[in-house]
């Protein structure tokens, strides 16, 4: 069985905000779906995310911001094949509360794989190199001159998420 991406949007977005990752995916033969959110606390929307994305071989979840946050806190004590965070919200904006958005990752057994720009006030990028540091089967990935959004960078980051997911033990 081949990969199955599962990828939720940022905040302020919605399943269709996603169709440069998915459309990009799907280009690269790998099957892959945008999950509508609920707009509530990332800890809320876990169950949905968990009902739209079940953990099964071959399930690798992921999304962008909020998105990522939600499938992180999914990923925590279920078996996904793997994760992979877009622009992952560290902190909120001069707020450095790494712990209170890391303290799940404990709880995370897949291999991870982080795209971030280097620019994004959501992720101050020495916090971050640091958290990601700290997790056993983490790749974290950054970009000079990139905030939040990783659109710039769309080829890029479509070509590593490809060559995550294809490196993942089969289902």
């Amino acid at each position: 069985m081949s990969a199955r991406v599962f990828l939720g949007h940022g905040a302020s977005g919605t399943a269709a905000s996603m169709a440069p990752y998915v459309d990009g995916l799907v280009g690269l033969s790998i099957e892959a779906h945008a999950l509508d959110l609920p707009r509530r606390r990332a800890e809320e929307a876990v169950a949905r995310f968990v009902e739209l994305a079940p953990p099964q071989p071959g399930v690798v979840v992921g999304g962008h911001s909020y998105g990522g946050r939600v499938a992180s806190l999914a990923a925590s004590g279920r078996s996904y094949a793997g994760l992979i965070l877009l622009s992952y919200p560290l902190h909120r904006p001069g707020a450095f509360d790494v712990e209170a958005r890391t303290a799940h990752w404990a709880g995370i057994d897949c291999p991870i794989l982080f795209l971030s720009g280097e620019s994004d006030p959501f992720a101050r990028i020495d916090l971050l190199r640091s958290a990601v540091g700290r997790l056993p089967a983490a790749e974290l990935v950054t970009y000079a001159r990139v905030g939040h959004g990783l659109l710039a960078v769309l080829d890029d980051v479509l070509d590593r998420m490809a060559r995550f997911i294809r490196a993942l033990p089969p289902a």
